[in-house]
């Protein structure tokens, strides 16, 4: 697998945890929102203020799927690892990594979709997808 990966790291905090300090599952899917978030922010350079505010438009996930494979708890550092699997006409495919110390604690699969003020799919704008392409996985 090559292309760019985005990586950000975040610490475990008290409100994701429950009772017994461990992530509680659903604050995982936050996370991910957030891991989003700031790829588009970042690299994508189309904030959510910018795509929602002033261009009327989202990126709402159409599909999620997800393993939970060791648990993380109050206080890890977390690294967020995203890369995109497939860049559809108006889909994206994203893979994200959750790791702690190197350990695999979480992993995903995304599709998240351009929507514009109509509510109803729309091509990537070239801009936006040009941003994009350089996260897409190719074969090795």
């Amino acid at each position: 697998m090559s292309g760019r990966i985005f990586t950000i790291d975040r610490r475990v905090r008290f409100a994701d945890c429950d009772a017994a300090g461990i992530v509680f599952f659903p604050r995982y899917f936050e996370m991910l929102n957030g891991v989003v978030e700031d790829w588009f922010a970042g690299p994508l350079e189309a904030s959510f203020r910018e795509l929602h505010l002033n261009r009327h438009v989202s990126v709402p996930t159409a599909a999620v799927e997800a393993r939970f494979i060791a648990p993380s708890r109050l206080e890890d550092e977390l690294t967020f690892a995203l890369t995109v699997t497939k860049l559809g006409g108006a889909s994206c495919g994203l893979r994200h990594r959750i790791t702690a110390d190197g350990e695999l604690r979480f992993e995903a699969t995304q599709t998240i979709v351009y929507v514009g003020a109509s509510l109803k799919p729309e091509p990537w704008p070239d801009a936006l997808r040009a941003r994009i392409a350089p996260f897409v996985e190719t074969a090795s």
